[in-house]
């Protein structure tokens, strides 16, 4: 199903599997990490990508034409234009569900490469940080990119941010108002 997308930039709808429409509310679990092309990937990726259909969705988010995906990932489009088309996808799933989404970013194993690479994926490099858990998209975010700027052993993951211009994502949520990047952190034991 098409799911029309408010305040856009690039996409007018997103394409999602028509289930989805069927459910009251979501819980999104999304392990934190580095990622190819958007720098890292945690709870506004795993909305994007992963509640866009197979087919169609995946390549509109991506920006490119179903019918003529380049086969080299390198060409690809990339860097603003993708983290823009990820927060407006991600947006119109917020739209569909309003409140009711919960967010879950789990920093744990934590390597350059998303898990979308499998095998081939780096070891992590990043020691456990925890769990996080919120109610807005950009703060959770916000916060996981934070402390892994905190992180000690971070050199690896920030040069792969800062390499795809993964930052780009939180400006993008901001500039669609889908959360606030101000939150407090607090610790449940």
């Amino acid at each position: 199903i098409r799911i029309p997308i408010k305040d856009q930039k690039h996409l007018k709808y997103d394409t999602v599997g028509e289930h989805l429409a069927n459910y009251d509310f979501m819980i999104n679990l999304a392990h934190f990490k580095g990622h190819a092309m958007g720098g890292f990937g945690g709870s506004m990726k795993n909305l994007a990508i992963g509640c866009a259909d197979g087919r169609i969705g995946k390549s509109q988010v991506h920006g490119v034409d179903v019918n003529n995906q380049p086969e080299d990932w390198d060409t690809w489009p990339g860097k603003e234009l993708l983290m823009e088309n990820m927060a407006e996808s991600a947006k119109a799933t917020i739209d569909l569900f309003g409140k009711h989404i919960v967010y879950l970013n789990v920093l744990r194993r934590m390597s350059v490469d998303c898990d979308c690479a499998g095998l081939i994926a780096a070891e992590p490099t990043i020691p456990d940080i925890g769990i996080l858990a919120s109610t807005d998209l950009l703060a959770i975010d916000q916060a996981s990119v934070d402390l892994v700027y905190q992180t000690a052993s971070n050199q690896d993951l920030v040069k792969r941010i800062e390499s795809r211009h993964g930052l780009h994502q939180l400006q993008a949520m901001k500039e669609l108002k889908m959360g606030n990047p101000q939150y407090e952190l607090i610790e449940v034991e």
